[in-house]
């Protein structure tokens, strides 16, 4: 007779199931805003993980001339895909889900203002990205192999009507971000609600921390960018399935009207990643640096300066278009007066390490390595607002070298910072300096060695998005060096794996407040219990758990 298993015996396959059933289920019925954020970094990571096996096939491709390891279709396809995931898959969904976990934790507050409309942002992103790549199985129809969209990250008319692009891969690059814009909409009402609304007794917004101003200005930024965007790809979607004309001009559209309106979601989309960064940076640098900020309320005004300047920059992606030169001149000076706020915040951060105690733990060196890069990234970015040069490297490597010294220098850098400092609160574990270290050094090695050569093989002529070229032109050892560096970042990449994934197993533990920081999330349990706090706090100063800790000495008394 055959004896069934009981429940709980080791050969009970429902003992086990039963468990990881009831937990799936936990986290995908979730409404708590830690757990949401949890999910947002991890599906931002992964896709971050994709997105760069895309961008190593592209330069595997570009190593040497005349290679044929990707026919020019697949170049295009995996050009599109990388643009597409690193910025609405990856640099969204991180600073989403960093500003989901903290922002309450940093007001004193049980959640965010709207949990159910949280959750119900999250599932739009996941599921608009999941749509996109879905374009690899299904954009031929059921009954043919698909293809990925081929048009480019910001999918330029007429390459998106349908006499250009066939089949449905396009279509799929539509319905994906629209429906993932309307997920990031979502948030950000969200935010923008929760921080208005919900901070603890004494926190004025002057006494918010620093993350809390940036991620407040940022939603404002998604909920006026972000609406553009939607309403261009629905014109497009008519164009394509229902003959209407909005883009193509041999129906008497206009492309212009899709530049116009893709960049003007396009530049402040730039602001819209690069703001997190900075409150990555300004909440690390102080804790390492062990002094108060310098300048929080020229930061502050600098941050709403930014949001506002950023609004009003978008033509200068359409220098080398044929405006007038009236309209060149006024985008020209607005690109350099956005410079201005921006270099307010590289000298509060500078000022803050002049004469600090620094502490160089990883979190620092990647805040660190971010002001570098930025840096780089910005002046380059005056560079090219200056017309003249603008139309010599316009299309070129130059300014894929500037974007990624923006982007992938500024954002990247910065979301390992805050990865390396936030770990420990929300997971209890330290992930390891020596591994941390190690990947720094190998991220930024190869970082340089990728990207700084692009400028010269762009100063040479090099254009942007060729599969292939001669080997008369002299941009040979240039591209084999940022080939080799991306090998380099790839090392980079698994040294952080392997960390999380020891430090998750048998990591030291982290205890409540390991940076001996001063805002209100390291007041809490790691990770911290799932009301957050017992008590509302009441808060006197910026720096509430200074005030615990030196009673003798409030801060408050000289604010």
């Amino acid at each position: 007779m055959t004896t069934l298993p009981q429940p709980g015996h080791a050969d009970g396959q429902g003992a086990f199931r039963a468990p990881f059933l009831s937990r799936m289920h936990e986290w995908i019925a979730t409404a708590d805003h830690k757990k949401l954020g949890v999910m947002y970094v991890t599906t931002g990571l992964i896709f971050f993980l994709i997105g760069g096996l895309e961008a190593t096939m592209m330069r595997w491709q570009l190593a040497v001339p005349g290679n044929t390891i990707l026919s020019p279709e697949d170049f295009n396809r995996l050009f599109t895909m990388h643009g597409t995931t690193m910025v609405f898959l990856v640099g969204m969904p991180i600073l989403l889900g960093v500003a989901n976990y903290f922002v309450p934790l940093q007001i004193g507050a049980r959640d965010l203002a709207f949990p159910r409309l949280n959750a119900f942002g999250f599932w739009l992103f996941l599921f608009g990205g999941l749509l996109l790549y879905f374009s690899y199985f299904g954009a031929q129809g059921l009954y043919g192999m698909g293809s990925a969209p081929d048009v480019g990250w910001f999918a330029y008319a007429p390459l998106t009507e349908r006499t250009y692009s066939r089949g449905h891969s396009t279509d799929y690059w539509i319905l994906g971000l629209l429906v993932s814009s309307f997920g990031s909409i979502a948030t950000g009402i969200n935010l923008i609600t929760t921080i208005l609304t919900m901070r603890c007794r004494g926190m004025t917004l002057m006494k918010m921390p620093l993350l809390v101003w940036l991620m407040l200005i940022d939603a404002i930024l998604i909920m006026i960018a972000m609406p553009p965007l939607a309403a261009a790809q629905v014109m497009l979607l008519f164009d394509r399935l229902m003959g209407a004309h909005f883009f193509d001009p041999q129906g008497g559209g206009s492309a212009v009207l899709w530049q116009n309106l893709f960049w003007f979601f396009g530049h402040p989309e730039v602001y819209i990643l690069i703001l997190p960064a900075f409150a990555y940076v300004s909440e690390i640098i102080p804790v390492f640096c062990r002094k108060v900020i310098f300048g929080y309320p020229l930061m502050v005004a600098a941050t709403v300066s930014i949001g506002f300047i950023s609004l009003g920059v978008w033509v200068h992606h359409m220098f080398a278009l044929g405006l007038s030169p009236m309209v060149n001149t006024i985008f020209m000076g607005s690109t350099f007066l956005i410079a201005i706020p921006t270099g307010i915040k590289m000298f509060n951060w500078v000022g803050t390490m002049f004469g600090g105690k620094i502490r160089f733990d990883t979190p620092m060196l990647f805040s660190t390595g971010f002001l570098a890069m930025f840096l780089i990234g910005g002046l380059t970015g005056v560079m090219l607002a200056t017309v003249p040069f603008d139309w010599q490297v316009s299309d070129s490597y130059f300014v894929v070298g500037h974007f990624h010294y923006v982007l992938f220098g500024g954002l990247v850098f910065s979301i390992f910072a805050a990865i390396y400092y936030w770990f420990p609160k929300v997971t209890g574990k330290m992930l390891s300096e020596k591994l941390g270290k190690c990947q720094f050094w190998l991220l930024f090695i190869g970082f340089n060695l990728t990207f700084g050569p692009m400028h010269v093989s762009g100063m040479l002529g090099m254009p942007r998005r060729i599969y292939t070229y001669h080997a008369d032109r002299g941009w040979e050892l240039w591209n084999m060096l940022s080939s080799i560096g991306v090998l380099i970042q790839i090392a980079g990449v698994l040294f952080f794996a392997w960390n999380v994934f020891r430090s998750l197993r048998s990591g030291k533990d982290a205890g409540a407040d390991p940076w001996d920081a001063w805002t209100l999330e390291w007041s809490t349990t790691s990770p911290p219990p799932e009301y957050n706090f017992e008590e509302e706090p009441v808060v006197h100063s910026r720096r509430p758990l200074w005030d615990l800790k030196h009673p003798e000495d409030p801060d408050w008394k000289y604010e």
